[in-house]
């Protein structure tokens, strides 16, 4: 998918976020700027969780927002070292009944196979460009 505005990339967030269900895995790859955080604001949204709450969490590692039926954890390992991610027990917080969106997803090694890969691509201007990978069904 093309969005054309990060509008539209909060909107495309959001209507994953309302397929979503408690334990769900959501792996965000793309450089700076791509619109990881955008994108995450959607799943907020789509969770019902307030949108305008979401900030990228790049020095608080994990942050943390109800919706109306589940939490939605959003985790930036952009700033960490692979030790560092290792110690945060990312496997536990998966492993909960919450929404866990993960952006610099490439940083944690033991990241699941059946986990949602979505990669954002900056195209220019504000277009991006969305890709989703959903893990096969058994």
């Amino acid at each position: 998918m093309i969005t054309a505005s990060e509008t539209e990339t909060e909107q495309a967030g959001e209507r994953l976020g309302r397929e979503l269900s408690p334990g769900a895995l959501v792996l965000l790859y793309g450089d700076l700027g791509a619109g990881k955080t955008a994108f995450v604001r959607g799943l907020a949204r789509g969770i019902g969780a307030s949108p305008h709450e979401v900030s990228s969490p790049t020095f608080t590692i994990i942050q943390e927002y109800s919706g109306e039926t589940t939490t939605l954890y959003h985790v930036d390992l952009y700033r960490l070292e692979p030790g560092e991610v290792e110690d945060l027990g990312l496997d536990d917080l998966v492993a909960g009944d919450g929404i866990v969106a993960i952006e610099w997803a490439e940083r944690w090694k033991g990241r699941p196979a059946d986990a949602l890969e979505i990669t954002l691509e900056h195209l220019g201007d504000e277009r991006r460009s969305i890709s989703v990978s959903r893990p096969a069904r058994p």
